[in-house]
């Protein structure tokens, strides 16, 4: 995710009107086969269905999966919980589409740079589930804004922060309230998608940002200098690799192009260094966090 801290903006805590509004398109054509019934919601999960039973599809409808960060990674989950039936959404992010997102970002399209990623996100996923209740909040997670978010009372929480500080607070915070969370680490500066792994926060490797966080993790919030942290934790055992220099913007270098970026101390010319990333790496990331999530959610 590319988030950064503005001015709050407004949110959001109702069911996304995008998809209350697909259900009336729906309803209004002639004919009972394009109105929003029980059946068309079971055909759209048929082939998930299959593969977990009707029960376990019963508890990923009444689920409440929490999204904080709707970047490379996080736009992705929630995309593939939508997709395996998750009935409840809700997804965190304040920041704006990029023109820079373009490469794994699913929100990233023409008409809709500069737009909030969460409500970009949030109509695609009404169009893939009418029927799901999903709510966007347009704020960036820190301890500020912890209890408006968690008020949601979601049953997982999905970490695809890159800010450290926030990170390790939405972490420490889902253990406090006995919430079970996934951790997404760094993905970018990777190309390989066959090193990607899953273990333990307190035991992954080669990862410097998962480093950092079990450090703050333990410093600040009590978390054990020896054994499990209890949360699972999606890294890479490939090294990051240094970004290549490239010579473009009239032989200027790198210039932010970001919405708002002038106004935020996160923008791309407040990083000390900006890492390549590939799609193909960060969905990744996305699909392996959803797996821990419905896997757990319906006890597979």
């Amino acid at each position: 995710m590319d988030e950064s801290r503005e001015a709050p903006t407004e949110t959001k805590p109702v069911a996304c009107p995008a998809a209350a509004a697909m259900v009336e398109r729906m309803n209004a054509h002639a004919g009972s086969e394009t109105t929003e019934t029980p059946r068309h919601l079971h055909r759209r999960f048929d082939r998930m269905a299959r593969l977990v039973g009707d029960d376990a599809m019963a508890r990923l409808h009444r689920a409440r999966v929490m999204v904080v960060g709707l970047g490379g990674v996080g736009s992705f989950v929630a995309e593939s919980l939508a997709r395996s039936g998750v009935g409840n959404l809700a997804l965190v992010d304040f920041d704006k589409v990029c023109a820079t997102n373009t490469n794994r970002q699913l929100q990233a399209m023409k008409g809709e740079i500069g737009k909030p990623k969460a409500d970009v996100l949030a109509d695609r996923l009404a169009r893939v589930n009418p029927q799901a209740n999903i709510t966007t909040q347009r704020t960036f997670y820190d301890e500020e804004t912890a209890e408006s978010l968690f008020a949601w009372a979601p049953d997982f929480v999905v970490d695809a922060i890159d800010n450290v500080t926030a990170k390790c607070h939405l972490l420490a915070e889902s253990r406090r309230r006995d919430l079970p969370v996934v951790c997404s680490t760094g993905a970018a500066g990777r190309i390989d998608p066959t090193c990607i792994r899953i273990a333990d926060l307190a035991e992954t490797s080669v990862d410097p940002l998962a480093s950092a966080v079990r450090k703050v993790m333990r410093k600040r919030f009590g978390f054990p200098a020896e054994g499990s942290f209890g949360i699972p934790a999606v890294f890479s055992v490939e090294p990051a690799a240094q970004p290549l220099a490239l010579a473009y913007d009239g032989g200027e270098g790198f210039r932010c192009v970001c919405p708002g970026s002038k106004d935020s101390p996160h923008s791309c010319e407040q990083r000390s260094v900006i890492y390549g990333t590939a799609s193909f790496v960060t969905g990744v990331f996305g699909l392996y966090c959803a797996s821990i999530v419905v896997r757990q959610l319906s006890n597979k």
